[in-house]
């Protein structure tokens, strides 16, 4: 059971499920979650990458950002904000599994999307880390064959 992010009207973000229309509205931490998302995005747009997607969800799996570089490549994007840098900031806070969540549901995008598409792109992570607002973009942060 996968999900889709659409738009309200009004510029408010809801979640849909694709089974059906269960509509909820964020709150409290997914507001804050999806203004540094916007904040990293618009930074990617100035440094030239395009936007796909936004909030791509899967069973067991989310990717922030979907952007395409200038090259062609396909960047997926985990994006994590922290006020402290307690056990190690927002960088050091994507984990083992976290990375496995993310890459999984990158399959998932690109097994959905070759459907429509034959071409195969290639692909990297990137994470976009707010570390006491400071914003350090880490291209290539890891990779599907390390997790």
């Amino acid at each position: 059971m996968c999900h889709a992010a659409v738009r309200e009207p009004a510029g408010e973000q809801v979640s849909a499920r694709t089974s059906g229309h269960n509509f909820s509205r964020p709150t409290g931490s997914k507001l804050v979650g999806a203004a540094f998302e916007a904040r990293a995005m618009e930074f990617l747009q100035r440094q030239r990458l395009r936007f796909i997607a936004r909030n791509v969800l899967c069973r067991g799996g989310e990717i922030d950002l979907v952007m395409c570089d200038r090259d062609g490549t396909l960047v997926f994007v985990e994006v994590r904000a922290r006020a402290q840098q307690h056990y190690g900031g927002a960088a050091a806070s994507i984990g083992w599994q976290k990375k496995q969540r993310i890459v999984r549901a990158a399959r998932h995008y690109l097994a959905t999307r070759s459907r429509r598409s034959h071409d195969e792109p290639a692909c990297r992570f990137d994470v976009i880390a707010f570390e006491a607002g400071r914003l350090v973009w880490l291209r290539d942060a890891f990779r599907a064959d390390e997790v």
